[in-house]
């Protein structure tokens, strides 16, 4: 019973993230100011780096190997999720505001971009419902899921969640200097990401998966990356 509670609070901090995020991106992020010089994009860069590096290290094989001498296998996935999920609220409770304004739009080009965004959220739901959302947010054990997902958006390119992200940080009707922060940031870490992510799923799938390489060339972005 105590371990179902650890794992349905993890998946309640991940969807909590989630929200959290998006309300920061749209109303925090959102609100132009005066420019705060180079000090808040320091700060505001370190979170989301202290984010990455735990996302990206305690994915890796060898750091699961070593977590697993003293976590259950079964809830590897959700400490994950745990720590995951707290830093990233972490980086929206404690974002620094950067201040200044690029541009704002309206009437159409404002609808299109409305559009974009939308696009984005679209192929992420997609694409997260093609390899199990309750895995994602640690309720389910990964030994449960599907295997390697090749069709809907993964058709297009091998990360569509990472394309559904960009999507949603650029197409910004209103681009501050907070939202563009954010958004290269978080991008930056997820162009960098991919080699190591698809070199935990070379080892996961084998040549299934270099099967996939080669018949899906783009990573992120059709017939860009």
């Amino acid at each position: 019973m105590g371990a179902r509670v650890f794992v349905w609070i993890g998946g309640a901090m991940f969807v909590a993230s989630l929200g959290l995020c998006a309300w920061s991106y749209a109303f925090v992020m959102g609100r132009p100011g005066p420019l705060g010089g180079w000090e808040p994009i320091a700060v505001d860069v370190t979170l989301i780096s202290i984010f990455a590096l735990h996302h990206s290290l305690c994915a890796r094989t060898r750091m699961k190997d070593w977590l697993a001498r003293s976590v259950s296998t079964d809830l590897l996935r959700s400490v994950y999720v745990w720590i995951a999920s707290a830093l990233f609220m972490l980086v929206c409770l404690v974002w620094r505001p950067v201040g200044g304004e690029l541009y704002t739009t309206t009437g159409v080009l404002a609808i299109a971009l409305a559009a974009v965004q939308l696009i984005g959220l679209g192929i992420t739901a997609r694409a997260a419902a093609r390899i199990d959302p309750l895995e994602l947010a640690g309720i389910r054990p990964a030994a449960q899921t599907q295997g390697l997902q090749v069709t809907g958006p993964y058709h297009w390119v091998r990360h569509p969640l990472y394309l559904g992200w960009l999507l949603m940080v650029f197409g910004a009707a209103h681009m501050t200097g907070d939202r563009l922060v954010f958004a290269v940031t978080t991008t930056a870490y997820l162009v960098v990401a991919i080699p190591w992510e698809e070199r935990s799923l070379r080892q996961s799938f084998g040549e299934a998966y270099d099967r996939y390489m080669r018949d899906v060339k783009s990573r992120m972005i059709p017939f860009i990356y």
